[in-house]
């Protein structure tokens, strides 16, 4: 089993703790990842792009000229593509660009995320994150004890909004609940801050 150090806020070792090896022990399967991460960066997509067709154009109805005797082109409607305000080739349609994955890739991409994180030793472990009043300067000063920076996923066994309103001026800073993490969540931020309540909550449901 993996063993980290479970912090307190002023980023002091309390204890030792294992972690479920079957959650934040596996070797990371890559093509899991790759395909989780795909499927909800295309599930952002709002797909709303949409260009009028020649059939969709107005006007165009009568042909702008007779067949054959005038030099020119022949020609069937001013609203060919060719046209200046004609329809457009192959005209793009709204669509849902959603992908369908399997649960059991789902949740194997999920633990991959977080073993991958203790493999890369990105992921820190608090004892529990509290705060007495909404003020940045404390989350600020709990984020350094624990030497973290760049983007933070903070992950909370339950809704804090004291927590919430105290980081959310923070750049690159993200907190949620654990049951609305997800793959790319994890893998796209540099550490990950998870409380033991959280920790707790995975395990009960991916253990």
């Amino acid at each position: 089993m993996p063993k980290v150090a479970l912090l307190n806020q002023a980023g002091d070792k309390v204890e030792e703790i294992e972690l479920n090896e079957s959650i934040f022990g596996i070797e990371p399967n890559q093509q899991a990842l790759y395909e989780v991460v795909k499927a909800q960066r295309a599930a952002m997509r709002q797909g709303t792009q949409k260009a009028k067709t020649r059939a969709e154009v107005s006007g165009g109805g009568r042909k702008p000229w007779r067949q054959k005797g005038t030099g020119r082109a022949r020609q069937g409607s001013i609203r060919s593509p060719q046209w200046r305000g004609g329809g457009v080739v192959f005209a793009p349609t709204p669509r849902d660009y959603s992908l369908q994955i399997n649960r059991k890739v789902r949740r194997l991409a999920l633990k991959s995320a977080y073993s991958s994180k203790i493999k890369d030793n990105e992921l820190v472990v608090l004892n529990n994150f509290e705060l007495n009043e909404i003020k940045t300067k404390s989350f600020k000063e709990v984020m350094d004890n624990l030497k973290v920076d760049g983007r933070i996923l903070v992950i909370l066994p339950e809704a804090n909004q004291t927590l919430e309103l105290s980081g959310r001026n923070i750049t690159g800073v993200e907190i949620n609940t654990w049951n609305h993490i997800s793959v790319y969540d994890i893998l796209k931020a540099k550490n990950v801050v998870l409380t033991l309540g959280a920790a707790e909550k995975i395990v009960e449901v991916l253990g």
